[in-house]
């Protein structure tokens, strides 16, 4: 599966990590190509041969996820959108039966701003290709597609059966897969009984434990530049995700088109740069952001509640940061001057 896929967004592990790198011992890290992404893991504390065992672990849980859920190429996914269209019943497998009843819930909380089911949208903006170009579609292709309605409340799930009575609706888990894989792979670091580490996946990250003494310590992305904009000290079991309309564009006769599309327009979320939600799971926080993005600055506080986040960090077109209170206090600016803040009521 390829999601949002941040090839802008990837900076070294030790940028990411901070101060990690100031002394490496005893930090394994190790960076794997997964997911159309780097995966940049971090263990602390374990033996190596422990480590690089988990890497390789975390490695195929990721490029199972891959070739599950691949949008565009043939995968189970895309043959289970092939049967969703035909109006016959799909059989599916428990871990993407599970996935699917997530993704409905999170879909429901949001107000269908988090929707899987757009598929066919995502595709004519010509975002179902590992280099997206334009054009982009015309208002009617664009006006007929969002008529039709896909929605994830349009699914029916019966066992393992999967069946939809809105042939328009094309499963795109991209919002959402990087998020999930993160999760999956910390529960695999778990079960391996290493208790330290940092499991980022191109900004969607999770951590657990600690950092030898200290907390991990995330870099935010400046969605302005290259580097980064703040940096937050993570607290035990906790992730952290941003979306951004700098992750994945094209331009297109002079004007730039991004990947994430409000479900309810059909076009590109306009007004908001970037999201960072800190919550305790990668999955909810990876569906959240892009939620809050679409919500766009009069929905999101709204949205944020609806969809239980607490901690958010969102950045307009002007470079003015929203955050709730809770999060204010965590956020460190590592720009010089700090951008000008807006602290809203506590969601």
């Amino acid at each position: 599966m390829t999601r949002k896929i941040k090839t802008t967004l990837l900076l070294a592990t030790c940028y990411l990590l901070l101060d990690s790198c100031s002394n490496p011992e005893p930090l394994y890290q190790e960076q794997i190509l997964a997911l159309g992404a780097l995966v940049d893991i971090s263990i602390w504390g374990a033996e190596p041969d422990v480590a690089r065992r988990a890497s390789t672990a975390i490695a195929e849980d990721f490029n199972r996820i891959h070739t599950t859920w691949h949008a565009w190429e043939a995968s189970p996914l895309t043959r289970i959108n092939e049967t969703i269209k035909s109006g016959a019943a799909a059989n599916v497998d428990a871990e993407m039966i599970a996935l699917i009843a997530e993704a409905k819930e999170l879909s429901a909380k949001s107000g269908g701003l988090f929707n899987p089911a757009v598929g066919k949208l995502i595709a004519s903006w010509g975002f179902h290709s590992d280099e997206p170009h334009g054009p982009p579609p015309d208002a009617k292709t664009i006006e007929t597609l969002v008529a039709a309605h896909p929605s994830m409340d349009a699914l029916q799930i019966e066992g393992h059966t999967l069946k939809s009575n809105n042939p328009a609706v094309q499963l795109d888990f991209g919002a959402i897969g990087q998020g999930y894989a993160v999760d999956v792979a910390i529960a695999h670091l778990r079960k391996l009984g290493i208790q330290n580490a940092i499991v980022n996946a191109s900004g969607d990250i999770r951590v657990i434990g600690k950092h030898g003494g200290r907390p991990w310590r995330i870099g935010i992305r400046d969605p302005r530049g290259s580097g980064i904009i703040a940096s937050v000290e993570m607290q035990g079991d906790e992730s952290i995700v941003t979306s951004g309309t700098y992750e994945r564009f094209y331009d297109y006769q002079g004007k730039r088109y991004h990947h994430i599309i409000d479900p309810r327009s059909g076009y590109p979320a306009r007004g908001v740069t970037s999201v960072t939600v800190v919550h305790s799971d990668a999955t909810t926080a990876d569906a959240a952001s892009t939620a809050l993005l679409a919500a766009g600055l009069k929905g999101w506080q709204k949205t944020a509640r609806d969809m239980g986040v607490k901690q958010v960090m969102m950045i307009d077109e002007q470079g003015i940061v929203h955050m709730d209170p809770a999060l204010t206090k965590r956020i460190h600016f590592e720009v010089t001057p700090p951008p000008k803040v807006e602290i809203v009521s506590a969601l």
